[in-house]
């Protein structure tokens, strides 16, 4: 992938849907901070969305408040009097601690304080989480319905994966849901999987470094669903000389090639972008008709196609509202447990490297989908919101989990950390976060340059 080639249409879209997501999970977690602090009396001075190092976006005071939008989309903050924070203000530091500053509450009142954040965004997730199961309850295509098999791409056919294959098992563990072989064989770290082919059931080994590969495509060259393309719709847009699309017609040619599957049409037309092509399909499963297309360069033929969804059909979960309740902390916790497991892999497994894995809002914000999906939204912002309170919690100074270890260890010893001790762990983890997040935007610019 280039810088070239990118669609910038798309990415507008989904830098759109990024930056909406991670200001409701800044701004929500933010307030976690204020909300406490407010109670037990501190001043904040600053209520922060994004950093605003030399300026800001936005800003304007109210009470004793600066509320304002930086510049750097990289997080926020409160800047609470009296307390050691990415502001490394040291100024009042050098003064006696007064009633309305952080260092002079209780350490039980500083310790919600610090830990506020991160129960919002577990509550926000659970929240989140119920809507979804409420509104849109759970949607997937089940095993037993993938009766076209899988398209074998590279790495599948290299561990001898045939076109027409059903993935039934990872590791001896069934599968469920198609979409979720990749991910499953990942964090199983499975040395093999059970397919089906014309009716049998067989075992396949997967080979060392099979799965540090398909972590690093990010899940991508192994399988993908396999359906005829069946025209829905044809646009006003389209361009068809030489015959005509009805809904129903199923492309089996491309340009005289048999195409009878969606990934055969899909590379058929790859290398004829900008072009006119000839397709062949099948109408009233009996007759066969021909049209010439034109495709653009960027491969749209404005001939809308039935998704997978409508040709093999799914099974749909409904819950009432009472029952959505369950439901979406069940979902939450899963969610946080798979996050938990993956990051285990980092540190125990062979395969599972860094480089491969780690990422910046570059990254984070490619996983939103290429037009807006409300429930894709949520979804995708829920699962952000847990896994930025896990990231949050962990004993890191500059996290909040630093702070707040620090606070429980004075509550237990009922020794306060000295205010020199606390600016030294505060820039220490200020300077481990940041050569993170660099070394991460550094691994995002390089795959976009490959």
């Amino acid at each position: 992938m280039t810088l070239l080639a990118i669609d910038w249409s798309v990415v507008g879209i989904k830098a759109g849907q990024f930056i909406l997501s991670f200001s409701i999970l800044v701004v929500l977690h933010e307030l976690g901070h204020f909300l406490p602090a407010r109670w037990f009396k501190c001043r904040v001075e600053k209520f922060y969305l994004f950093f605003n190092p030399w300026f800001s976006l936005w800003k304007k005071k109210k009470g004793e408040t600066e509320y304002g939008i930086g510049w750097i989309p990289f997080g926020g903050y409160v800047k609470i009097a009296g307390m050691i924070d990415e502001s490394m203000d040291k100024e009042q530091l050098k003064l006696p601690p007064q009633p309305y500053e952080f260092r002079a509450k209780k350490a039980w009142q500083r310790l919600i304080i610090m830990i506020g954040g991160v129960v919002v965004n577990v509550i926000l997730a659970i929240v989140i989480f119920i809507g979804i199961m409420w509104v849109w309850g759970e949607k997937y295509i089940p095993i037993e319905n993938l009766k076209y098999g899988v398209y074998a791409d590279s790495l599948a056919r290299e561990v001898g994966i045939k076109d027409g294959d059903k993935i039934v098992a990872v590791a001896g563990k069934k599968i469920e849901k198609v979409g979720t072989v990749g991910s499953e064989i990942i964090l199983n770290e499975a040395k093999s999987i059970t397919i089906e082919r014309d009716g049998k059931k067989m075992e396949i080994s997967l080979p060392e470094g099979f799965i540090k590969q398909l972590n690093k495509n990010k899940l991508g060259g192994f399988t993908y669903v396999r359906t005829p393309m069946i025209v829905d719709s044809v646009s006003p847009k389209a361009t068809i000389n030489n015959g005509n699309l009805q809904k129903g017609d199923q492309v089996i040619a491309v340009n005289g090639i048999a195409t009878p599957y969606n990934m055969d049409v899909i590379h058929a037309l790859k290398p004829l972008l900008g072009s006119a092509v000839s397709l062949t399909v099948l109408r009233n499963q009996k007759d066969t008709a021909k049209a010439n297309v034109l495709i653009d360069k960027k491969g749209n033929s404005y001939i809308a196609f039935k998704t997978q969804d409508e040709i093999l059909g799914t099974r749909h979960v409904e819950y009432s509202f009472i029952a959505s309740i369950p439901a979406g902390f069940k979902k939450c916790f899963s969610t946080l447990s798979n996050y938990i497991s993956n990051l285990k892999l980092l540190f125990t497994s062979k395969e599972v490297k860094v480089n491969d894995s780690l990422g910046s809002v570059i990254s984070i914000g490619s996983i939103f989908p290429d037009v807006w999906d409300w429930q894709s939204f949520w979804t995708l912002t829920a699962i952000f919101s847990i896994i930025l309170a896990f990231m949050n919690i962990l004993p890191i100074p500059a996290l909040d989990g630093g702070h707040a270890l620090f606070t429980l260890i004075e509550m237990i010893t009922g020794k306060k950390p000295s205010d020199k001790f606390m600016e030294y762990a505060q820039t220490f983890g200020m300077i481990l976060l940041l050569g993170v997040m660099a070394y991460a935007l550094g691994l995002d610019f390089l795959r976009l340059l490959k």
